[in-house]
């Protein structure tokens, strides 16, 4: 297994990686769907729960047309995403929420390595959060939805022409998985024992900046 230091370039997801903002976004949902029956809403959740890595215009649209069996329009979707996003910049501007394994190394090794990030959460308010949290100087770039996050790695892969051998993924979802599987890129699983039964490297720790 590679060590971390024979990568040039590292792309992060954020929630459960880089901040501990699961139980906020769970809440987040709860909040925006409260006038919807709870059944319906566990259901979403569930889905949610197995799907971290999707964005949440992906969850709205699964929760009317999968769960509620009801048409959507995109400008629907876009009316729940912006209220959820209103939730969440109000709840995640806390610095007790970041991870601090995670954190650190980020801010020892930013200049050693091409750091990014990658999630599935809502892109403007990603950058609005590592702003305020002082995070955004330690990333060359901040990605996010409404851009399906193998696209995300795929447009950064080519933009900065990164060699495939040489970039990692850093993930606690299936889904970042296989974002880095569709891409050809290497993966490292944090945070999620699950990803252990993958055929990938799993970090327990960033301590000692080694997979």
């Amino acid at each position: 297994m590679k060590d971390l230091s024979n990568y040039q370039n590292i792309l992060w997801d954020f929630d459960g990686v880089l901040m501990d903002s699961m139980p906020v976004r769970n809440r987040g949902f709860e909040i925006v769907l409260k006038n919807y029956p709870n059944k319906e809403v566990e259901q979403l959740m569930r889905f949610h729960l197995n799907n971290g890595g999707l964005s949440r215009f992906v969850k709205f649209r699964y929760f009317f047309e999968n769960i509620r069996n009801e048409d959507i329009s995109e400008n629907q979707i876009k009316f729940f995403a912006g209220k959820f996003s209103e939730v969440m910049r109000n709840e995640l501007l806390n610095e007790k929420l970041l991870i601090s394994d995670t954190v650190e190394f980020v801010k020892r090794f930013h200049e050693k390595f091409n750091m990014h990030i990658v999630s599935g959460s809502d892109q403007k308010e990603l950058r609005f959060i590592c702003k305020k949290l002082n995070l955004k100087s330690y990333f060359l770039s901040i990605n996010g939805s409404p851009t399906p996050k193998k696209e995300l790695v795929s447009i950064l892969m080519g933009k900065h022409d990164y060699q495939k051998d040489k970039t990692v993924l850093i993930g606690d979802s299936i889904n970042d998985y296989e974002a880095a599987e569709y891409n050809g890129i290497e993966f490292r699983g944090y945070n999620n024992k699950n990803l252990k039964r993958l055929e990938a490297g799993y970090i327990e720790s960033f301590s000692d900046g080694k997979d």
